[in-house]
């Protein structure tokens, strides 16, 4: 079974990655850890706890990871996950602590004792990730891969250059891309197209199960939030694919192409300037997501929801 950790800024589809990871009998999750991105770091980390209530995951840990980039200010989006981050529902009110860890701490701990190898599944900003790696460069050796939400090669959605997550850390970005792992980049043109519709939603909302009854009015939130930005007919979500990618390998088809992210333009802040046609010479370090399997997906969400109503 592969040993994963999730560091994500809950978000409405950072919480159908916990919940498809939670409810999947091919990864074990050994912790959450959260950032500032979606809401600011309070609301992402409350988030979390939420979440984990919902599901009753006690025993899980969750370390709260930075309130802010490194060496930016803060971007969040409450135009699309609102102003808790996981508007439209009513998630219980925590009844589990975070661990009194930071995020950062965390995971590096986490790596050192490992006996096996672990797989990193960044869904938000890329800051716990990327000064994990400066503080302790030993943890490489027990990374197994890191498949990130994030980045995108032809599409955008906080300006028309980048995906939000690199947009809102590059610098952390930079640090991660560049870093020599194994990588796989779960971006926006294949994340985009792994949408519930507002059909499956309806679908979702007739289940009526404990866990399918909050999710249904959070995820018909969201979707109606990006009908309304991008013209979208449901939820894409973003986060939980690249859970997705970790439990079926092979559910987004990648090519292994050179990326780098871009920190210093006036226009095009935390592009992920993905070298398609090998113009540059440089070596590829990316596997980078290019198409996906949205009926599969659809099966595996609808199917991690179901079994979470059961237990």
């Amino acid at each position: 079974m592969k040993k994963i950790i999730i560091d994500c800024d809950p978000g409405h589809d950072d919480m159908m990655a916990i919940m498809l990871a939670y409810a999947s009998d091919k990864v074990e999750l050994l912790g959450i850890t959260t950032v500032a991105g979606n809401q600011t770091g309070e609301k992402t980390f409350l988030n979390a706890l939420k979440v984990l209530t919902l599901l009753k995951a006690g025993g899980l840990p969750v370390a709260r990871g930075f309130d802010r980039p490194l060496t930016r200010e803060l971007t969040v989006a409450p135009e699309i996950h609102g102003v808790s981050g996981l508007d439209g529902a009513n998630l219980p009110e925590p009844e589990i602590n975070g661990i009194d860890e930071h995020a950062v701490d965390f995971i590096i701990r986490t790596l050192m004792q490992a006996a096996e190898p672990i797989i990193l599944i960044p869904t938000g900003p890329l800051t716990n990730i990327g000064v994990a790696l400066l503080k302790e460069p030993r943890i490489k050796k027990n990374i197994e891969r890191i498949v990130l939400m994030g980045g995108a090669v032809y599409d955008s959605n906080i300006t028309p250059a980048a995906e939000f997550n690199i947009y809102v850390d590059p610098e952390a970005a930079a640090i991660v891309f560049e870093s020599g792992l194994p990588i796989t980049m779960v971006g926006l043109d294949v994340t985009n197209k792994a949408m519930l519709t507002f059909k499956d939603i309806n679908e979702i909302e007739k289940l009526a199960g404990p866990v399918s009854s909050v999710v249904a009015p959070l995820l018909r939130f969201f979707a109606r939030a990006n009908s309304d930005i991008f013209n979208f007919q449901g939820a894409p979500l973003h986060d939980a694919l690249a859970v997705a990618e970790v439990i079926r390998p092979g559910i987004v088809k990648t090519s292994r192409l050179h990326v780098a992210v871009e920190t210093a333009g006036r226009f095009t802040r935390g592009r992920t300037v993905t070298d398609v046609y090998g113009i540059t010479n440089l070596k590829p370090n990316v596997d980078v997501a290019l198409e996906v399997d949205v009926p599969r997906f659809k099966e595996m969400m609808i199917g991690a929801i179901r079994e979470l109503d059961k237990r």
